[in-house]
């Protein structure tokens, strides 16, 4: 019997490469960098432009701007976004949350029922042929809620943690920094959902423990400070934090005991200020944010001010903690002009009056009248939490964020679970949990740059390490040092076997430049010696080692690092 026209002409022919030796396969299971697209160099700063980590980034050839605030990642960027994104489902995973994908594209009519529509100017809005209008979701708790909703039912299916890490969009007036504030960006999002407020302090706990193991992973310095919740919602909240000139948050902390807590958080250790004709206090007078209260503020008058003065409104964040204003529950207008609050004021229906805390003999009796700390926090402040510590600022990069949300968006959105009983139901305790994942990559760049380059944390460098050689240098030669690491070793590792006109000089600049954590050279000690040259620059390295003790050598590095 014949074989079938069809059967002939769909059976797969063999591979010539696979009838070859073992050692062919293993050969084109090599990370080569002549078959890897690494476009580096080619693009420099711009006159008065800084070579700073974002342009570093650039011509190293992990990205290219697209347009403002909207960037292309190449595939060395890919492959640092891919392991960061690894090392947070291990993290994930570790506490029992599942990986889902969300719609990029929700709804107005979700964030209007939660009332964060009309509150967030940020909104990237669309309207499709039908003149239907949609947004791109900048977050996605009002879509997870809903979905939630919709399938679980019973307090049985709880608790339920679910996460994904997707693109996020957001109509940011000024894109700067690149990878640290885009109109686009990458992030994680861990939703959790407990029946009970106990559950949920238990869930929120173990996140965070969760959190802690990831950036401990990372080995970079972090700070972790106890934040506001703005208009996410809830009470209970922290931010985890790099330290960097180049970010736009301030974090306070203290030097002797863990208190840390950001600008719009801070306490501050009220001290007594005498108050007397000699010294009066500073009078301001605010409105609020409806406009229908007049707000008068009494604070200590500081010594570089006279007696006689007055700072005008313009001036008065010099003298108040507009967070701690509003933190004591008065909803005041801090962006107000001068002019238009004289116009405003006459028309005010009401007035509410707040005095510092420090100030020992002002009356403050009187149902509008209240007492708060609400002077500016400064260096060397005393710690509100301790006897001896003083407070210390520290310009800081937010990468993460944790939120006890509570039933703030499961009530609106009637995420509701049948109890024990079967017949009441309560609504959803919730908590989320953010991660900048583009951010994380733009800030790690700024943070561990130097002079020479990029320099990678190892858990999340494109490659673990580089072998660079040369076209004088054996192609066995080649494959031996490199197998002796990816093999023996079961490291991530790459063979720089592109032939430069430069040479072994330009290929060193530019392993430099892209921030391998190790780089292996194969020089003239490999030709005399069987040496190879291995160099980390985080750690000031620079020595010969055997090829036999290549794999032993290169991992102990790693580990540091």
């Amino acid at each position: 019997m014949k074989t079938p026209l069809w059967l002939v002409a769909h059976r797969p022919k063999p591979c010539p490469g696979a009838i070859r030796s073992a050692r062919f396969i293993t050969y084109k299971s090599r990370n080569r960098l002549s078959n890897f697209w690494a476009p580096t160099g080619g693009i420099a700063p711009q006159d008065g432009e800084q070579d700073d980590s974002h342009s570093l980034l650039i011509r190293s050839g992990f990205l290219r701007p697209a347009h403002s605030g909207v960037f292309h990642l190449l595939p060395l960027g890919l492959r640092v976004q891919n392991k960061l994104e690894n090392l947070i489902d291990k993290h994930m995973q570790s506490i029992g949350a599942s990986k889902l994908s969300l719609s990029s594209i929700t709804t107005e009519e979700l964030w209007k029922q939660s009332g964060r529509y009309s509150s967030n100017s940020e909104l990237l809005r669309i309207e499709d042929r039908k003149k239907s209008s949609f947004l791109l979701s900048p977050t996605h708790e009002e879509e997870i809620t809903s979905l939630v909703a919709s399938m679980v039912h019973s307090y049985k299916n709880l608790p339920l943690r679910l996460y994904q890490t997707g693109r996020k969009y957001r109509d940011e007036r000024r894109p700067r920094q690149g990878l640290l504030r885009a109109k686009e960006f990458v992030m994680k999002d861990l939703y959790t959902f407990d029946y009970s407020h106990e559950g949920a302090l238990k869930t929120y706990e173990e996140v965070r423990e969760a959190y802690s193991n990831l950036f401990n992973e990372l080995k970079i310095p972090y700070l972790v400070a106890d934040a506001d919740s703005g208009n996410m919602g809830g009470k209970l909240s922290h931010e985890y934090h790099f330290v960097s000139p180049k970010g736009e948050d301030n974090v306070w902390s203290c030097h002797s005991c863990n208190y840390v807590a950001n600008e719009e958080l801070v306490e501050k250790k009220a001290t007594e200020q005498v108050v007397s004709s000699e010294n009066p206090p500073l009078l301001f007078t605010g409105i609020s944010s409806d406009r229908t209260t007049a707000i008068v503020i009494r604070v200590p008058r500081p010594s570089h001010v006279s007696v006689n003065a007055n700072p005008s409104w313009s001036r008065a964040s010099e003298f108040l903690n507009f967070h701690a204003i509003k933190r004591s529950g008065i909803d005041i207008d801090a962006g107000v002009e001068s002019e238009t609050l004289s116009s405003l004021l006459p028309q005010t229906t009401s007035t509410v009056e707040i005095y510092d805390r420090s100030l020992t003999d002002s009356n403050t009796t009187g149902a509008t009248s209240s007492v708060h700390d609400i002077t500016p926090i400064k260096a060397d402040d005393p710690c509100p939490h301790c006897q001896s510590g003083k407070l210390n600022v520290n310009k800081a990069i937010e990468v993460g964020h944790t939120f006890h949300l509570g039933t703030r968006y499961s009530v609106p959105l009637s995420a509701l679970v049948a109890g024990p009983d079967g017949k009441q139901s309560s609504a959803m305790h919730m908590g989320c949990h953010g991660i900048g994942v583009s951010r994380l990559i733009g800030s790690i760049a700024s943070i561990m740059a130097d002079e020479k380059g990029l320099s990678w944390p190892r858990v999340i460098a494109p490659f673990e390490v580089v072998v660079i050689t040369t076209p004088q240098i054996s192609e066995e030669d080649s494959t031996e040092v490199y197998d002796a690491l990816a093999h023996q070793g079961n490291l991530d590792v790459v063979l720089d076997d592109r032939v430069a006109q430069k040479g072994l000089p330009w290929k060193m600049k530019d392993a430099d430049l892209i921030g391998y954590p190790v780089m292996v050279v194969l020089g003239k000690s490999w030709k005399e010696k069987r040496e190879v040259e291995v160099q980390c620059r985080r750690l000031g390295v620079r020595k010969a080692v055997k090829v036999e003790s290549l794999g032993d050598e290169v991992s102990r590095l790693l580990e540091q690092l």
